[in-house]
């Protein structure tokens, strides 16, 4: 099992508490991202990612409020 994750940052326009948000662990070793998930196949080709990774849509905000918080 991984380290535990603690909550950074969430989307100020969430209603259901299952939206996109930040994530770290306690160490400040790694970071998840909640998202949305990409099906786009245009953006998807654009990212070219390799077996075994992928990627979410996050909205501005979420990674906003972190930074604003952390400056």
């Amino acid at each position: 099992m991984g380290a535990p994750l603690r909550k950074l940052s969430g989307d100020p326009d969430c209603k259901n508490g299952t939206c996109p948000t930040l994530w770290g662990t306690y160490d400040g070793e790694d970071y998840v991202v909640q998202g949305y998930v990409i099906n786009d196949p245009e953006r998807l080709a654009q990212l070219d990612l390799p077996e075994g990774e992928t990627a979410v849509m996050v909205p501005a905000a979420v990674l906003e409020e972190y930074f604003r918080a952390h400056r």
